[in-house]
């Protein structure tokens, strides 16, 4: 499965590139996550439920963030089990740049997945990670909102 996206945020890009590198932020933004724990240098222990149509699990894995060129982007990979469920692996490259006040930020991103999860078809899985990602952005944000006006106070 291959999804794409742009988002324009309302942030100077240094902003945006310190939260996409803050543990807590981003717990605070995945829907469902439960943990995202540092382990090593850029790789992070994660736990999250999801529910993809009939199929909802908790899944445990491994973040790493790799090809970091900051400010303007990255790579993740991970992968994670979620029990009967099945499993789910992938990467994203995130890239950040500016345009006026607003910082774009592009993405590209895979995964594989298995178990129940492969069996309920590809199109539901689809829609549900682009709502996951619509929230996951639409949470960054207001993460980024909120740490702008706390900078401005």
């Amino acid at each position: 499965m291959e999804m794409t996206g742009e988002r324009r945020i309302p942030a100077p890009r240094d902003l945006v590139w310190k939260t996409l590198n803050d543990p807590e932020a981003l717990k605070a933004c995945v829907p469902g996550c439960e943990a995202f724990d540092p382990i090593g240098e850029n790789e992070y222990e994660a736990k999250m439920k999801a529910k993809v149509g009939p199929v909802k699990a908790t899944f445990t894995g491994k973040v790493l963030v790799e090809d970091i060129d900051a400010p303007n982007g990255y790579r993740l990979s991970g992968e994670g089990q979620g029990g009967v469920a099945g499993f789910a692996k992938g990467g994203a490259t995130v890239k950040l740049t500016t345009e006026g006040d607003e910082t774009v930020l592009v993405y590209e991103a895979s995964a594989q997945i298995g178990g129940k999860l492969a069996q309920i078809g590809s199109r539901l899985v689809k829609s549900s990670a682009e709502q996951y990602a619509t929230r996951f952005f639409d949470a960054l944000a207001e993460q980024i909102a909120e740490r702008a006006e706390a900078a401005n106070a």
